[in-house]
Formats: C-alpha cells, structure tokens, sequence
C-alpha cells in the first residue's frame, strides 16, 4: 500500500524525479509528471525512450515528489516497476497529467507509444 502522504503529494501538481540505472550502471534521474492509486506511483512516458528501455532490463526505481509550495516536504519511494499499460489508457492518462499541470491536453507529437509506469513501493519516506 502506498502511504497516504506519497499518494496525496503525487495527485497534486507536483512535480517529481525518477531515478533508475542505465545499461551501463549510471543512474539517470529526470524530473517527470505524477500520480498514484492506493498501491503504486504512477508516472507516463513512451515505449521508445531510455528510461523504459532501461527500466525493462532493471526494474530497481527511486522516485521523490516534493511540494511546489513548499520543497521542504517531499515522499520518496524506492521499489520496483511492478507493471506497465499501454494503449488507450496510456493515451488517456497523458492527457489527464497535462490537464492537471497545464490546464490543456497533451500537446507534444507522439513518437512511439504512451505508456503507464506502476511503480511498487519497497521502502517509503514522508517528511
């Protein structure tokens, strides 16, 4: 289960990094839309971009989303990708993420295909 103040942070408009491992051992992070269910953070990206290729081969994941108005509080969760969704929904979520962060749908061409990230929780951290 996803703590309540990480699922409450990620349903905001707030922004947050993810982190993950590169096939050659680097760690990359990259600053990314957000969103949650009760069970896993919820992030949006394309089929044909690093950070899924490399999430495929390593599923290890950190993601901190931190308070726009006020830095200071942020949730991290360290875990797993447990899943992905693409598709319809996919397409949908996108359009709801760029609703709740710019007030329009999604405006970017698309160049592959959209897809959902379920990331599970192994550690979690509010403050």
């Amino acid at each position: 289960m996803l703590d309540p103040a990480i699922k409450e942070l990620a349903q905001g408009k707030n922004f947050a990094m993810i982190s993950f491992h590169l096939p050659n051992g680097a760690v990359a992070t990259q600053v990314m839309w957000v969103d949650a269910d009760d069970e896993h953070v919820l992030m949006n990206t394309e089929v044909h971009r690093a950070k899924f290729k490399s999430l495929q081969a390593d599923p290890r994941v950190t993601v901190t989303i931190w308070d726009n108005s006020n830095p200071y509080h942020y949730g991290e969760v360290r875990g797993r990708l447990a899943g992905t969704e693409t598709g319809p929904e996919a397409r949908a979520m996108i359009d709801r993420l760029a609703q709740k962060y710019t007030g329009k749908d999604y405006a970017p061409a698309i160049q592959s295909e959209r897809v959902i990230l379920r990331i599970a929780p192994e550690r979690q951290l509010s403050r």
